[in-house]
């Protein structure tokens, strides 16, 4: 398979309340992570990082303009890829040890990294054998009602395990925006990896889905308003009933 050249990895498209989305378009759709960039007065704040296997910091200039919170919204391989590369890492204590001690077993690269989640290979020296993530120990340990400040903006960390038992959203209520992660999205919900938890997963959903959301900003697939919010949570707890 053909490999791609860095300077054409990642695509940056600015959106609406001073976010920006970072895309790797080389990755196929359903591994690909949406990574979320917030401005703010003092810092930026930074959702996920990819999955790492070229360095966000050399070829995205807008993620090091300022101080950056780089936030796990929780630690599988394809989330926090490049987190290592910045000063500033927020994780809940759940997930604290997959954070600093990575693994293909526990970031589920193992089974998922193949050559066949791209539609071009990353450049060298990448090979899908010897993936794994950079260990880097949160600066910050965050839980449910913490809060991230960045001067003129706040976002509350909503624990949403199910999915991982680290999961986090968060929440700007002035704004309506929810970073929600990979506990939902608008595409397949993935309920069975080794460490996700059934309940969980449910009181999750049935608490995202009583926010006043005016757009999610999920961890894969695009984003989406609050009708659809309510229709995705709706579809899924009745297929649970």
């Amino acid at each position: 398979m053909e490999r791609a050249k860095a300077q054409d990895w990642y695509r940056v498209k600015r959106l609406d309340d001073d976010i920006t989305a970072i895309s790797e378009p080389i990755i196929e759709e359903f591994y690909r992570c949406n990574i979320w960039h917030v401005r703010g007065r003092d810092c930026d704040m930074l959702v996920d990082s990819g999955m790492g296997v070229v360095s966000l910091t050399e070829w995205v200039p807008l993620v090091t303009e300022k101080s950056v919170q780089a936030v796990a919204s929780h630690t599988h391989f394809d989330h926090i890829g490049c987190h290592h590369e910045f000063d500033h890492r927020l994780c809940h204590r759940e997930e604290a040890e997959i954070l600093a001690h990575p693994s293909r077993k526990n970031t589920l690269a193992d089974p998922y990294v193949t050559d066949d989640i791209f539609n071009r290979l990353p450049p060298e020296p990448y090979c899908a054998s010897c993936y794994s993530v950079k260990g880097a120990a949160a600066t910050r340990i965050v839980d449910d009602g913490d809060v991230i400040d960045l001067g003129d903006r706040v976002f509350e960390v909503i624990h949403t395990p199910g999915h991982s038992p680290g999961g986090i959203a968060l929440w700007e209520a002035k704004t309506g925006i929810l970073f929600s992660g990979d506990i939902v999205y608008d595409g397949p919900l993935i309920e069975d990896t080794y460490h996700a938890n059934a309940a969980d997963y449910l009181s999750s959903m049935k608490r995202l889905y009583d926010l006043p959301v005016r757009i999610v900003h999920g961890g894969h697939f695009p984003s989406y308003g609050a009708k659809r919010h309510r229709e995705i949570i709706e579809n899924w707890l009745k297929d649970k009933a």
